[in-house]
């Protein structure tokens, strides 16, 4: 869709609006199933990246058989959508949270299969108290840290897990066998320095190169990791029903380890503009946010009301939306994109919008943008066929 498009589909829409284009969603859908084509692997869906029931659903559908459960980002997150017919939900940040623990631990006696991370023996020691409580067991999955490390001190990669070596992994699920209500059901090992970070960055140009290098330098030394740390917990007799590795940007390589038994991928499916920026990931833009033109302060001047929706993670420009149409649209430096008013230059390069017409904008991260709206507009073939809730729009706040 070009700006006109857009700004027609909009014309009877109140602004701000978040659009997702379901046909660029389905053929994101379809890279991944291509990445999975000729493996043995499953795809796990991120929801961090989606926050959106309506949209998940869709994901797995088209998925298929390949596609399989849901990666969690918070116990609450999994409980809401149990609740909302979903199952075989891995969540994957650690909490010792008693009543969300309990939350969880009342459903999978029920049958729901929820399992929590964990990488210290308090995580199973609050696992297990909450199994006992609810009369079942707890499976858990440990995480391994498979962050780059050349040296002493030297960590390239996301502070995760203190779970750094096999001998640590099989040490915790020697504890977790001796407790009861709690059983090690995984391994996950999350190569962020290679999955989530871009390599082709138009906002760090400098620094592309010595990206390129970590990744070329990790990628052998994950599989390694991995391979060795599965090999260890299975002759410990440990029985591992999943093992869970890579993200978006790393989908060609994490598939390749024959250990790995599932992917996980999320920011791919509804490309967030940081994920233009990977020389290995081609996925296509499918989330959108409109802001109306509310006044012209000069000629070359536009300004839009709202859009200071900035990303998580190392600040810089690169966390802010991407003014996307039309062309040659950029942010005054010294105000950005403003918490009530965004002002924008204009290059002559694409047409004008004139006061009341929206701009388009992509966000940073695929997920962060339902923290801002309480829908989506749902376009086809250039229509919007439906309107549905995010998280927020129906009371899911986790995080």
């Amino acid at each position: 869709m070009d700006w006109r498009a857009f700004a027609n589909l909009l014309s009877s829409e109140r602004l701000p609006a978040a659009i997702v284009d379901l046909d660029a969603m389905d053929r994101n859908v379809d890279r991944v199933l291509d990445a999975l084509a000729g493996t043995d692997k499953t795809c796990r869906v991120a929801s961090k990246s989606v926050r959106h029931v309506g949209l998940l659903r869709r994901i797995l559908e088209r998925g298929g058989a390949r596609f399989r459960g849901l990666m969690c980002f918070t116990l609450e997150e999994a409980c809401f959508l149990h609740d909302r017919g979903f199952d075989d939900l891995l969540v994957a940040y650690p909490s010792l949270q008693a009543s969300a623990l309990a939350d969880v631990a009342g459903r999978v006696a029920e049958g729901a299969t929820i399992r929590p991370m964990v990488d210290a023996r308090e995580h199973l020691e609050a696992c297990a108290r909450a199994a006992r409580a609810a009369g079942t067991t707890l499976e858990v999955v440990l995480e391994l840290d498979v962050a780059y490390q050349p040296a002493r001190r030297v960590h390239l990669g996301a502070l995760r897990s203190p779970l750094r070596t096999a001998r640590q992994l099989v040490a915790l699920a020697r504890e977790a066998a001796s407790m009861e209500g709690v059983e090690v059901a995984g391994l996950m090992g999350y190569e962020a320095h290679v999955a989530g970070l871009p390599d082709d960055s138009p906002f760090s140009r400098a620094l592309n190169p010595a990206r390129r290098a970590l990744k070329r330098l990790a990628v052998p030394q994950v599989a390694k990791a991995r391979a060795e740390a599965v090999s260890a917990l299975r002759q410990a007799g440990v029985d591992l029903r999943l093992v869970n590795g890579g993200g978006s940007g790393s989908l060609d390589t994490t598939t390749a380890e024959a250990c790995v038994t599932e992917v996980t991928a999320g920011s791919g499916f509804l490309c967030s503009h940081l994920f233009d920026y990977f020389r290995a990931a081609h996925f296509e833009p499918a989330a959108f946010f409109a802001l109306e033109v509310s006044r012209a302060p000069t000629d070359d001047v536009i300004t839009c009301l709202g859009g200071g929706y900035v990303a998580s993670g190392e600040p810089g420009w690169d966390r802010l939306p991407v003014p996307w149409m039309p062309p040659g649209l950029s942010y005054i430096s010294m105000e950005g994109a403003g918490e009530v008013q965004t002002p924008l230059r204009l290059s002559g390069h694409g047409p004008r919008p004139r006061v009341g017409e929206p701009v388009i904008f992509r966000h940073a991260k695929a997920g962060e943008l339902a923290e801002r709206f309480t829908e989506y507009l749902l376009v086809r073939s250039g229509e919007v066929v439906a309107r549905e809730p995010t998280y927020r729009g129906e009371g899911g706040c986790f995080l």
